[in-house]
């Protein structure tokens, strides 16, 4: 989509720049990489009152233009590089009203970019509760610059905010806040020569951060190296210098255009709050019932909807039957694409609905207090406290998860965490936990407050937390680093939920699983379909030679066609496949169907859910349609007599995909964010190992 002009968000963490582009862009949106780099942007898309359209790039959040991790790296390299193709026009610097001093200081190193900037005063609500008095006027005067005041929560002041944006090729170039000049004059005179470069601002920034500026040749690179040598440059002392200098004018700045009382209402209500939210006993308590509710909200609230969902893909598959000439396409589309859809998208309500919790903790502030709280624990198992983030993340997503460890600067901790983040239940196992739970775990409540199901559910993802802990104690004692990392993190004030916020992240969330899941499946489904309906040699004209032989004529037609379809299931390229792992896989109560599932979800886990509906659906009756958990529920082990999936099963089952790393993705991730497959393939290793002895272990306890 070509838009009219490119606009910057920049601002500190937490001070809802990402809430302001939710309304600036509303679903116009998408998610992608900057270019040659793994870290994620978001660009949206928003229509401006002269009829221009606007695209809005989300920048990483960052303190200042010096930065202390790779997600912080970006923003300069983004404002610096003008040939780059989300280079801006303008600059849109978010500041927090309640908490300017400390906002401004990144303001005032942007605005000696000179590129075009406007300055969305965020949480002007907030900060009139504050008793924080703002000469707005008087400010924007002084700056040379716009000053919008918003309230991105309540959505108030963006139609204002869109205006000025649509007259910012009109908007004076800002004063400059220091004489920057003081600090190397003659350094920034010989880079401005040589690199040709006419900001005295721009030409320290070089000096600064030239080694990891890929817009810079070699080359200039190495003079800049050389010239920092020669005129005696030291990166520290002159940032320290730089820092004094920018908080003396924004002291300057602000005594007679803000007033603020000694101490804000908001803080004050959110430190009695953390008394109790983060007390070092009852803050786990109550974080331990804030994931049973989740839970056991989950199997409550979705299964209205998901049984809207599994019968209108029951109707359908029959529908498709019942429509379509009878053969093999028909097949490949009722039993192969529309079986193992359906498999996947009847747990779309449980997956939306845990994104939904998800997106109200972080929203509140709480998430941020988890993070605090696990610090402690986080260090004695060799973690730092950002680690939390990602394992927190791994709820949703492990892909993401360790994409965000960029953040943590020690690297054996980061290290740490990118192997032990994917053993975190991510969304893609919920559906199989729910499904096999549901096949084995009465749907009855205990003391009237919990449901069964619901604590089994719990039960898995805290031993994910706590897996991921124990492994990380391993990994402490074998990887071997020097340096020490630190935990510093600013904790915001809790707010309530915004709720538009909430539903448009439940979406996006929901679509990314669907769509990265449904591409997966419907790839598997095919070939999975055709490896059941097709067998090696003539495997399946003697199949039907047999059952035309005099003794088979005197059983009913439907069992018939039930043994022809198994026989043939079991003779079948997967059937094949299967049994060729099934010794292997015996011990763990698996059979050779499972074995299949096994293999096929090893490129994503839910792949198993539709994989399990696919070979039921090959081996059913296409005249009575069940859905799958109905069809697995009633498959019968031939050699017992008994149900395949009994309570060791299916808790075997799902002890191993608990452990085991069955996503494509992350691997692929790990291999991206290590630049090394030394990692991905020792995480593959010790994950399978680790899924098998598991579920060796309850099996063997529990048939």
């Amino acid at each position: 989509m070509k838009a009219d002009l490119r606009v910057a968000l920049v601002g500190n963490p937490n001070t809802g720049k990402s809430t302001l582009f939710n309304a600036l862009t509303g679903l116009d949106q998408k998610v992608g990489n900057f270019p040659g780099i793994t870290v994620d942007k978001k660009i949206g898309y928003s229509d401006l009152p002269d009829s221009r359209k606007a695209e809005i790039i989300d920048l990483p959040g960052t303190y200042s233009l010096y930065p202390k991790s790779q997600d912080e790296a970006i923003v300069f390299s983004v404002l610096a590089d003008r040939n780059s193709d989300v280079n801006p026009d303008l600059i849109v610097v978010v500041l927090d009203a309640t908490n300017l001093k400390r906002n401004f200081l990144l303001y005032t190193q942007v605005a000696d970019l000179k590129i075009p900037v406007i300055i969305a005063l965020n949480m002007m609500d907030q900060a009139d509760k504050a008793g924080i008095k703002i000469n707005v006027d008087a400010l924007s005067e002084k700056l040379g610059v716009p000053i919008i005041p918003i309230s991105a929560r309540k959505n108030t002041g963006i139609d204002d905010l869109k205006q000025a944006i649509s007259f910012a090729n009109k908007v004076a170039l800002q004063q400059d806040s220091i004489d920057v000049s003081v600090f190397a004059s003659e350094l920034i005179a010989r880079i401005g020569d040589e690199i040709k470069v006419d900001n005295p601002y721009f030409a320290l920034q070089l000096a600064h951060q030239h080694e990891n500026l890929k817009f810079l040749t070699t080359a200039q690179s190495e003079r800049i190296e050389e010239l920092e040598v020669m005129y005696s440059f030291h990166s520290q002392k002159a940032q320290a210098a730089e820092t004094i200098a920018r908080y003396n004018y924004i002291n300057d700045l602000l005594f007679d255009t803000v007033e603020k009382p000694q101490a804000a209402q908001s803080e004050s209500t959110s430190n009695r709050i953390d008394r109790v939210l983060t007390h070092r006993v009852f803050g786990f308590v109550i974080f331990i019932g804030i994931l049973m509710f989740i839970f056991q909200s989950i199997f409550a609230w979705s299964s209205y909807p998901m049984d809207l969902i599994s019968d209108g893909f029951a109707w359908l598959q029959a529908y498709t039957h019942q429509v379509l000439p009878a053969g093999p396409a028909t097949d490949l589309l009722a039993d192969g694409i529309i079986a193992g859809l359906a498999g996947v998208l009847v747990f779309i309500p449980q997956i939306a609905i845990l994104f939904a919790f998800i997106s109200i903790l972080e929203d509140t502030g709480y998430m941020a207090r988890v993070t605090f709280m696990m610090d402690k624990i986080m260090r004695k198992v060799g973690l730092n406290g950002r680690s939390v983030v990602p394992l927190i993340g791994g709820f949703a997503c492990a892909v993401p998860s360790i994409m965000s460890t960029r953040t943590i600067e020690n690297w054996k901790d980061r290290m740490i965490t990118i192997m032990v983040t994917p053993l975190v239940a991510c969304s893609a196992r919920l559906p199989v936990y729910t499904l096999l739970i549901a096949l084995v775990v009465p749907d009855r409540t205990i003391w009237g407050i919990f449901n069964l199901q619901g604590l089994a559910l719990t039960a898995m993802y805290v031993m994910s937390l706590v897996s991921a802990v124990i492994v990380a104690f391993v990994f402490k004692f074998i990887l071997k680093a020097k340096e020490r990392g630190y935990f510093i993190m600013e904790l915001p004030v809790y707010r309530s939920p915004r709720w538009n916020n909430v539903l448009l992240s439940m979406y996006e969330r929901s679509k990314a699983f669907v769509l990265q899941a449904g591409k997966v499946i419907i790839a598997v489904s095919i070939i999975l379909w055709v490896m059941s309906s097709y067998g090696p040699g003539d495997r399946f004209e003697k199949i039907d030679q047999k059952y035309e032989q005099a003794q088979y004529k005197k059983i009913p037609e439907d069992e018939l066609q039930r043994l022809i379809a198994t026989d043939k299931l079991e003779n079948s390229y997967a059937g094949t496949l299967g049994h060729a792992i099934e010794p292997a896989i015996r011990p763990l109560g698996f059979d050779w169907k499972i074995g299949i599932a096994l293999i096929t979800s090893f490129a994503a886990r839910e792949v198993f859910v539709g994989t399990m509906a696919t070979i039921y659906s090959v081996d059913g009756d296409a005249d009575r349609l069940d859905t799958v958990q109905d069809k697995m529920a009633k498959a019968i082990n031939p050699n017992t007599g008994q149900p395949v999936f009994t309570v060791a099963v299916a808790f075997s089952l799902m002890m191993f995909y608990a452990f085991a790393m069955q996503c494509a993705s992350t691997v692929a991730a790990v291999y991206r964010e290590t630049k090394a497959w030394k990692w991905p393939v020792i995480q593959l290793t010790y994950m399978t190992a680790l899924a098998y002895v598991a579920s060796l272990i309850t099996y063997q306890l529990l048939k």
